[in-house]
């Protein structure tokens, strides 16, 4: 199979597609057990990009791919050579209606996580999602009590969560080797900064549904810099850097000192525009009895900066005993200035069996998984009001019961978006 479909091709095999997944059962997730020895049958949304990346995953850790969904024809190809039997749509609405899923995997822009993540859980079905969960705080929400209400399971896209090196970090803080922890400084180098411009019409490619792209964004004509990738420097798509890296990073301290939701949030950068994310961001976020600090765009806490220790990304906890640095794969502690290795803890978190597989696993015995959609959803939660702060320019103190910014009137509309007509989610 060519890597590339034209437009005649895609919609065709779309349309054979809506007849149903070759044939299987219609049987929905809450209607069967499945057994150790069940295929867990997903459908991806969102083929390329992250999703090849999660279908691969989902794939070696023993998920059956029997559907995919793609607005985009030119970059299809890859799923369909690998999976030729598997039902493909170009709209997911189809894919979510179709007989034969058991789960989902969504896989596709920030400004639409929430729409197919809803959809799916209201079906019945298990979901993966990418991070961050959600465009909004206001969808975290949402997505976060519809899988409760719908008692699905669910896991957010922070692989790094099922890391050793994450594990060895919590028992270091849980075990109290720096002491009680008051700070937190988490920090990247990352930048998706625009010119506050909005771009120039282009003529939509034969290959892409632009109007299926755009789904629950305001309506705008196509410019080539959206597909595939650079949609995350445009507030109606995505974040820039703190939506895009914050739900790795700041899932370390999260889970390690076991946060929720923030009671106050300020945030700073780049000359807000109502177009284009910041060139760089910090936001302090206060938790009862402990501060978190997001720095990005290179920015970096002062207390490394005035000890001059060389740490590209990462984490720096704050103790009252000492001072604790980490990132992805390693970590140390920062005595007098010079990384030590840190003291070996008793560990009480077991090694994971795997991000994906945790997933694909509780999805059959309806266990538990670690990054499901109550934890990271409040994680994203918080993530996002970084993004309310800065572009409405104030500070607030949060009101998280009733998802409210007190104090800043102008910071509420931040917290939710108007959708495109048929694209509402509530």
């Amino acid at each position: 199979m060519s890597r590339r479909l034209n437009r005649r091709r895609f919609l065709q095999s779309s349309a054979a597609a809506s007849l149903g997944l070759a044939g299987l059962p219609f049987i929905r997730a809450e209607e069967k057990k499945l057994s150790a020895n069940d295929k867990l049958r997903v459908g991806v949304i969102g083929v390329a990009g992250r999703g090849e990346g999660n279908w691969k995953d989902l794939q070696s850790a023993g998920a059956e791919i029997v559907a995919g969904c793609d607005v985009d024809a030119s970059r299809i190809g890859k799923f369909r050579d690998t999976f030729p039997k598997a039902a493909f749509y170009s709209d997911f609405r189809k894919l979510i209606d179709a007989k034969g899923l058991d789960a989902v995997l969504v896989a596709t822009p920030d400004h639409m996580h929430a729409s197919p993540t809803l959809m799916a859980l209201r079906a019945g079905l298990h979901v993966y999602c990418e991070k961050p969960l959600t465009h909004t705080v206001a969808e975290a929400r949402l997505v976060a009590e519809t899988a409760a209400k719908h008692n699905r399971v669910t896991q957010m896209g922070t692989q790094v969560h099922a890391s050793n090196n994450y594990r060895r970090v919590v028992e270091l803080i849980q075990s109290g080797v720096i002491g009680k922890v008051s700070e937190v400084h988490t920090f990247v180098g990352t930048t998706y900064n625009g010119d506050g411009k909005r771009p120039e019409a282009q003529p939509v490619p034969e290959t892409l549904d632009w109007d299926l792209w755009l789904g629950a964004a305001p309506e705008r004509p196509y410019n080539k810099i959206y597909v595939p990738f650079h949609w995350r420097r445009f507030w109606d798509f995505g974040g820039g850097a703190l939506n895009d890296m914050a739900c790795h990073h700041m899932d370390l301290p999260f889970w390690a000192l076991k946060l929720r939701h923030p009671t106050k949030v300020t945030a700073e950068g780049s000359p807000p525009t109502p177009e284009t994310t910041a060139e760089w961001l910090t936001v302090r976020y206060e938790f009862p009895g402990v501060n978190l600090t997001w720095y990005d765009g290179g920015k970096q806490p002062k207390l490394l900066t005035d000890l001059k220790v060389k740490w590209g990304t990462g984490s720096l906890f704050v103790g009252d005993k000492g001072m604790l640095l980490a990132d992805y794969s390693k970590h140390a502690l920062l005595v007098d200035g010079k990384l030590t290795e840190a003291p070996a803890t008793k560990p009480f978190i077991a090694n994971s069996i795997g991000h994906h597989k945790e997933w694909i696993e509780a999805c059959k015995t309806g266990g538990p998984t670690t990054c499901n959609f109550d934890y990271s959803g409040a994680l994203t939660e918080c993530v996002l009001l970084g993004t309310v702060s800065y572009r409405s320019g104030k500070s607030f103190e949060w009101d998280a019961a009733n998802l409210k910014t007190k104090g800043a009137s102008e910071a509420q509309k931040f917290v939710s978006k108007e959708y495109r007509k048929g694209w509402e989610v509530a």
